[in-house]
């Protein structure tokens, strides 16, 4: 009798252990490649490197950070890569979603086709596109530097610098390669937001579309009034999607324009790359990380509200 009493602890004990052991491996490994890299940071945005080693010099790094013009004018490009990115790609993919949900003769190979740039990475895609138009043997320079087409001297948009600003410092009008960069980003993450909005859109109750129709609602009404309030949850999160994969994406600018001409197309995450990789100003990097964290982490926060208010609302 015992023994069965003992074994049955055994057991219980057991079951009521086994997901902390289950969930043990996932969290040792997010410990080791998240959190420990986390607080390194956060330990480094409040050092300096120093030929004896590491000095505390508390909040001198976001000091000096702030100081920075160049850290300014990259808020300021990267403001206007995020509208321009986000507004693009969104727009685009709606409305291709909306056409391959009309079920158009060979929606399958288009939806396939969709796909390879998703595949390709951020790098090679730059890659590619920087081999469009470097001014010597771009595909596509002969046509941009026709000054027949482009007055008065044609464009070469790598290396055309950016127009006098129109509001202050403030970067706007952007340069030809900030355009451009836009317009690779959006490529990149088109198949993206297509293929979710696609899927949200089949969720629409075909008996309330038919409703409307029945009702007299035009083609315009039903979008802005049934489809877009249906899926709206699904365009929030491709929103903050979007939002956060410009914030913190690297690749394309590195790969694409690196920075320039000149610091034009600067984005915060491509200054992050430069402090603490080419200058190797460890410090200010780290204090510019913990910014673009705190950013991120306001985004995530905003998604996690919006659908919980659309979740009561339903």
């Amino acid at each position: 009798m015992n023994k069965a009493v003992r074994a049955g602890k055994s057991q219980s004990r057991i079951k009521k252990n086994l997901p902390f052991w289950l969930i043990l491996p996932t969290a040792i490994i997010l410990l080791i490649v998240q959190f420990y890299p986390a607080f390194y940071t956060a330990w480094l945005s409040f050092q300096d490197r120093t030929p004896d080693g590491w000095e505390y010099v508390g909040t001198d790094n976001f000091r000096l950070l702030f100081t920075r013009g160049l850290f300014a004018e990259s808020i300021g490009h990267t403001i206007i890569f995020l509208v321009g990115y986000v507004v693009l790609t969104l727009s685009l993919g709606f409305g291709i979603a909306m056409l391959l949900k009309q079920n158009v003769r060979l929606s399958g190979v288009y939806i396939t086709l969709l796909f390879i740039p998703w595949i390709i990475a951020d790098i090679i895609a730059g890659l590619v596109f920087r081999l469009l138009v470097l001014p010597e043997y771009g595909l596509f320079t002969g046509i941009l530097q026709d000054p027949t087409l482009f007055p008065p001297d044609g464009i070469s948009v790598l290396t055309d610098p950016r127009m006098p600003a129109l509001i202050g410092d403030f970067p706007f009008p952007p340069a030809n390669a900030m355009i451009y960069l836009i317009l690779a980003a959006s490529w990149r993450a088109l198949p993206f937001v297509t293929i979710l909005i696609l899927a949200a859109l089949q969720t629409v109750p075909k008996e309330v579309v038919e409703s409307a129709r029945i009702d007299g609602a035009s083609g315009i009404q039903l979008t802005r009034f049934i489809t877009i309030p249906l899926i709206l949850p699904t365009m929030v999160v491709v929103l903050f999607n979007l939002m956060l994969g410009g914030m913190n994406g690297v690749g394309m600018v590195f790969s694409l324009t690196s920075g320039g001409p000149g610091t034009t197309t600067y984005l915060l995450s491509y200054l992050l790359y430069v402090l603490g990789w080419q200058r190797l100003e460890f410090g200010q990097a780290s204090a510019l990380a913990i910014l673009i964290a705190i950013v991120n982490w306001i985004l995530i926060m905003g998604v996690l509200r919006i659908t919980r208010v659309d979740e009561r609302s339903v």
